[in-house]
């Protein structure tokens, strides 16, 4: 069998990266934008920004350029994808998300792996500035943009960044969308936060939280996982790591909240677990930070 005559790279369309380095802690960070072809809409483009951006950049242009050709039958229409990653070939730098996601004041855990660096956590702070301050400014001087349409997607750790933010800053976006978020983690450290927002009420006009899980982060154990000899450490573990639990306690918390400051939703992916549950909820993100017309919207 002879070998295909050439071979080229293959490139996500109208996707650029550029290497950054933050104000905040000197890091370089691979900065992917999506930017829309043809003329933007009349109040700029509406715009997603994305955690863990090397692992979810293709997953989410593919699924908005597949959907928004047909805005009629999905509901979704065209807009720009700004996804924070790391300059790293792999989907993630697990010590450096670490500390980026990881709400303040942070822990220090033992490395990963044999000679590699001890594990901290506590760098949100940082890394939500270096969105807000330098990120945002150089998009919206290039790209037009509706700052009334400015969403924000983490999963896992990036989802517990995701609710850092909107408790530290509820006017940085409009929409916020946190996928299998870690409330757990560190004993529930990002409650602290929660009376923050609580007292201020200053998100914006609309604003919106999504909370979503997998079926196999309830009680429930995958069925790869049945009848392994760890069955019964992983049903212990689950009652730890809820993450059904944990978001329904926060949406009912802030669905009660007097004037309701932001509207909360809860939504659990039929056969996910942890981890396969990403690219079904970029796919969301999608959905939801591009849709033409809101669910509860009337048409």
């Amino acid at each position: 069998m002879t070998a295909f005559p050439s071979a080229s790279s293959a490139t996500i369309g109208n996707t650029t990266f550029h290497d950054v380095v933050s104000n905040q802690n000197g890091q370089t960070y691979r900065i992917f934008v999506y930017r829309p072809g043809g003329e933007p809409p009349e109040n700029g483009w509406p715009i997603l920004y994305m955690t863990d951006g090397n692992a979810v950049i293709a997953t989410a242009v593919d699924a908005m350029r597949a959907q928004a050709s047909y805005p009629s039958g999905t509901n979704v229409t065209y807009g720009v994808i700004v996804t924070i990653g790391y300059p790293v070939d792999g989907a993630y730098d697990p010590l450096r998300r670490s500390w980026d996601l990881g709400p303040p004041p942070g822990q220090t855990y033992p490395p990963f792996f044999e000679n590699s660096p001890e594990v901290k956590t506590g760098g949100s702070e940082e890394f939500l500035t270096f969105i807000e301050d330098q990120v945002k400014p150089v998009i919206e001087a290039d790209i037009p943009i509706d700052r009334n349409r400015q969403a924000i997607f983490g999963h896992s750790f990036g989802g517990l960044f995701v609710l850092y933010s909107l408790f530290t800053r509820p006017s940085a976006f409009t929409t916020w969308i946190a996928a299998s978020a870690s409330i757990y983690w560190e004993n529930c450290a990002i409650n602290a936060f929660l009376p923050q927002f609580e007292a201020m009420h200053a998100t914006r006009p609309g604003a919106e939280l999504f909370l979503s899980c997998g079926e196999y982060e309830t009680d429930k154990l995958a069925p790869f996982q049945r009848g392994a000899r760890d069955e019964a450490d992983r049903l212990a573990q689950k009652k730890i790591t809820r993450n059904d639990v944990y978001s329904v306690e926060l949406m009912n918390r802030l669905n009660n909240l007097s004037g309701q400051p932001i509207r909360t939703a809860f939504e659990i992916h039929a056969g996910e677990n942890h981890m396969s549950l990403l690219p079904v909820a970029v796919n969301r993100a999608i959905q939801t930070a591009f849709a033409v017309v809101k669910p509860h919207q009337t048409v």
